[in-house]
């Protein structure tokens, strides 16, 4: 903004926002299966990298085990969207958009949603013990870590952000673990820089709906600023960009012929840069990411690209 100072705090209400309504109550199943945040699931795609770039498409024994792993992750998350909801339950309730949510609302006991986030657990544990040691240790350590984003480093300045980046980052590994194939460093670090610009995104925007002075229960924001966060959003974009052209242009893991999708991230980036500063969207981002068009048909463009160099190298 100009003639802001860089650190100065965002004046609460600089965007107005009335609150989301609230939809139609939903039965208990509906809620609980809402409460798994699905859309989150999306994430957990990052699992397929491995097998992806490493060629092996025809390998249908690869494939089940990144299958699996797939499976195991979107339980482990949902189970911990679940301790993370029961424990901001108060602080939801009075968040224009998190009000919706299952648990805030009264739509699913927090008795129910603790048992339901046990047995998802479980189900996370055994099928990660079932692909091997490597992919358990994978699954714990990421366990470990979205508990303790939940419990505690959420309301540490950048290292909120930090953490879901290398949650990210364990994802792509875990992919690669299950299905026993070498991933390049380089794409753990698109990854990481990646997962970083889209938390930076969401703390602004959460800046922006809300102003840091008056969300209930993320005194985070406090440490952050409008400016601080542009400037941060700049740098990592273009970090990501450099990673994944240097990535591409490797060898070694993937065909350098890679080199001629860097546009579709560059547009890609750019474009969620856009609806950032002109709409003030990337609270949540699986929404930015599943409902602009030209962002979905970059994706697709990017995927299509990528899937027919690697089959034809």
């Amino acid at each position: 903004m100009a003639g802001q100072n860089p650190g100065q705090r965002l004046k609460p209400l600089t965007v107005p926002s009335e609150p989301v309504p609230l939809p139609r109550r939903r039965s208990p199943l509906r809620a609980a299966f809402a409460a798994l945040r699905p859309r989150q699931w999306l994430k957990n795609l990052l699992l397929f990298a491995g097998i992806l770039f490493a060629a092996e498409l025809s390998d249908r024994t690869r494939w089940a085990e990144a299958i699996a792993a797939f499976v195991a992750y979107c339980a482990a998350s949902s189970a911990a969207y679940l301790v993370n909801d029961v424990r901001d339950v108060e602080a939801d309730r009075q968040h224009p958009v998190k009000r919706r949510r299952p648990i805030a609302r009264g739509e699913l006991r927090p008795r129910t949603a603790v048992a339901l986030a046990c047995v998802l657990a479980l189900v996370a544990v055994g099928i990660a013990a079932a692909l091997g040691p490597w992919s358990l240790a994978c699954l714990l350590a990421f366990a470990s870590l979205q508990l303790a984003y939940t419990l505690a480093l959420k309301h540490v300045v950048l290292v909120d952000v930090s953490v879901i980046a290398l949650l990210f980052v364990i994802r792509a590994a875990a992919g690669a673990i299950a299905v026993e194939v070498r991933i390049s460093p380089w794409l753990l670090a698109c990854t990481a820089l990646l997962a970083l610009f889209l938390a930076l995104g969401k703390r602004r925007a959460e800046l922006l709906v809300v102003g840091a002075e008056q969300t209930p229960g993320r005194a985070v924001l406090e440490g952050y600023s409008l400016s601080l966060v542009d400037q941060l959003l700049a740098a990592v974009a273009g970090a990501t960009v450099v990673a994944y052209t240097t990535y591409t242009l490797s060898g070694g893991v993937v065909p350098r012929a890679l080199v001629v999708t860097v546009p579709f991230v560059v547009f890609g980036i750019v474009r969620y840069l856009q609806l950032l500063h002109r709409h003030a969207l990337g609270e949540e981002p699986e929404n930015v990411l599943l409902g602009d068009l030209p962002i979905l048909l970059t994706v697709a463009a990017w995927a299509v690209t990528c899937g027919a160099i690697l089959l034809l190298s």
